[in-house]
């Protein structure tokens, strides 16, 4: 993994989170107990904050950012999708962002909220806690049913699990 210090900020990665080789954390980024950084992650906090709770999944290809003097904040058992993008945000426990999603400047998800695949949030746009919102720009569609929360809840534990089986070395590059 690539952690890099700027002006004087250093990352903190709390114990048991597992960061792929080939994801960089930068700056002022506090990453919670375990959690899983997918390869080619970018965390990035030169100018501003990133701060991410424990047990939260962040897969391959997101891009994590914050605007200057500001904060991005992510609570708790999140799944970030596969190449979603979160920008100056503020995302909630269980929240599930889809893959290729885009959650931009000052935007808020509620709790065990669900951002479809490829949808848009657009700047200050708030999405309901146990809503999901798809579309470009992102409308509620939906609510979270007890059945989803439950499937989901079991899809959480499952990077969770997969963090703890990559530390301390197990996995292995063979060329």
């Amino acid at each position: 993994m690539s952690i890099y210090e700027f002006e004087n900020k250093k990352p903190k990665i709390l114990k048991g989170t597992y960061v792929y080789d080939s994801a960089d954390i930068i700056g002022d980024v506090i990453l919670g107990e375990n959690c899983y950084v997918g390869p080619g992650a970018r965390i990035r906090a030169d100018y501003g904050s990133i701060r991410i709770g424990n047990n939260t999944a962040i897969e391959e290809n997101a891009i994590i950012h914050a605007r200057p003097d500001d904060c991005t904040i992510i609570q708790n058992n999140v799944t970030i999708g596969h190449g979603a993008i979160i920008h100056n945000a503020t995302i909630h426990d269980y929240a599930i962002i889809g893959m290729g999603s885009i959650v931009s400047d000052w935007a808020e998800i509620g709790t065990w909220a669900v951002v479809a695949e490829g949808a848009v949030v657009k700047n200050k746009q708030k999405i309901q806690s146990r809503t999901i919102a798809a579309g470009v720009p992102a409308k509620i569609i939906a609510n979270i049913t007890e059945e989803y929360e439950k499937t989901w809840t079991n899809y959480k534990r499952i990077y969770t699990e997969l963090a703890k089986k990559r530390l301390p070395n197990s996995l292995k590059k063979i060329a």
